[in-house]
């Protein structure tokens, strides 16, 4: 009885000690002093959400996203005729929709000129470009389209005048490239195979560049089987020399950027290897009867569409929309309900994130500070003022080191600021 007695006391004090810890304060952040009305943008799943000053966030309205779509439309119209027959049978059996088998037109990366105007990268299974939508008159600019092109971490030169970004392709390499403000003369400045990406210009240092790298573990057949940490490291364009910043095997060092008073940004997180355990291969041996009935259901499901127009199962609805476990952050797929259920609020926002996912400025006596936790993105406004989301709430760290909250939303991957 003792014992028992004993057991309910330490349950009830640790059921208190977890729920004083998800109250207090979440890391090094102060409180939220007020709320800040800044222009600002955010990625949410694929989609461009701008914020003017004093309004609500609106969807950004692409014409191109306009264009294509009502292409899409007019396709699926003209391989209408092809519904209830055999050539509307996926290979895995079931009824193919025309219209909902073309990949989204996402969103891939935004980032503010100087001017005001607002660039943004959009790419779908076949193409990708890179647009302008005008400050003065919200006109949209078309600078760059190209099949397969695949662009992201857009970062505009602090006179404007030029654009670095990287460059993804086939089998998850990715290189830095360089062009001009209106588009032209892109070429890479950077190789190997690696995965090379966050591009950031220094400020008054016109040939250098900064950008997370990671190389890949490959097996023998060529295939992936690890990624390393993601360190940072320097690229100068007149020497075409690379050297290491901030490395660490044992953290990710994410989005370099540099502040207009010198200070190094970037995101630190715990760096995860991948590993092919006991469990796995257990899990794996017990599901494999499983798998190996569902791909001969799947078989014989294509033949009795394909001889009776008639499924083996009611089962094939409409596509399914990517859930709350398939969010991907900064290169890793969160399951959002669990980040909601264990993370620690910041600001009373709920995280998507852990809050070892630390924001670091370093200063260029090497010294450093962590200025907020839970942090899944960050910007840089031209007046120092850093504003971060935490993959729900976004936040203001003013130069004076108060903090104000901006917005909130159900997903935000990343964050964008006006200047």
């Amino acid at each position: 009885m003792p014992i028992v007695i004993a057991l309910l006391v330490a349950a009830i004090v640790i059921f208190l000690l977890f729920k004083l810890w998800n109250a207090g304060p979440s890391g090094p952040q102060s409180g939220v002093v007020g709320s800040t009305d800044r222009e600002l943008a955010f990625l949410s799943n694929g989609q461009l959400f701008l914020r003017e000053a004093g309004r609500e966030p609106a969807v950004l309205d692409s014409p191109f996203v306009k264009e294509q779509m009502d292409r899409r439309e007019r396709a699926s119209q003209k391989q209408g005729w092809k519904e209830g027959t055999a050539f509307n049978i996926a290979a895995g059996g079931g009824r193919r929709g025309f219209e909902s088998q073309d990949t989204p037109i996402n969103v891939t990366s935004a980032a503010y000129e100087p001017s005001g105007s607002l660039l943004y990268a959009l790419k779908d299974g076949t193409v990708g470009g890179v647009f302008r939508r005008e400050a003065q008159t919200g006109r949209e600019l078309r600078l760059l389209l190209k099949p397969a092109l695949h662009i992201s971490d857009l970062a505009v030169s602090p006179e404007g005048k030029r654009v670095a970004a990287a460059s993804h392709y086939k089998g998850g390499k990715a290189n830095i490239v360089v062009f001009d403000e209106e588009g032209n003369g892109m070429r890479e400045v950077t190789g190997g195979d690696t995965e090379d990406s966050a591009p950031a210009w220094i400020p008054g240092v016109a040939h250098r560049l900064l950008f997370q790298s990671s190389g890949f573990a490959r097996n023998e057949q060529g295939y992936i089987v690890a990624q390393g940490p993601a360190s940072i490291q320097t690229l100068d364009m007149e020497s075409n020399s690379v050297a290491p910043i901030v490395d660490d095997p044992a953290f990710d060092h994410l989005r370099p950027r540099v502040s207009p008073d010198g200070h190094l940004f970037y995101i630190r997180r715990p760096y995860e290897l991948p590993s092919y355990s006991p469990k796995n291969i257990l899990l794996d041996t017990l599901l494999f009867p499983f798998r190996l009935l569902r791909a001969v259901f799947h078989y014989l499901n294509f033949f009795s569409m394909m001889y009776t127009r008639k499924p083996l199962t009611s089962a094939n609805g409409p596509k399914v929309e990517a859930d709350w476990k398939n969010i991907l952050v900064q290169g890793k797929r969160i399951d959002a309900e669990k980040a909601l259920r264990e993370a620690r609020p910041v600001h009373g926002v709920p995280s998507l994130v852990p809050a070892d996912w630390q924001l670091v400025r370093r200063s260029p006596q090497g010294e450093e500070r962590v200025l907020a936790t839970s942090v899944a993105s960050y910007d840089i406004a031209p007046d120092g003022t850093v504003v971060y989301t935490n993959g729900r709430g976004v936040f203001a760290i003013e130069a004076g080191g108060a903090t104000k909250h901006a917005l909130t939303a159900a997903v935000v991957n990343d964050v964008m600021v006006a200047g």
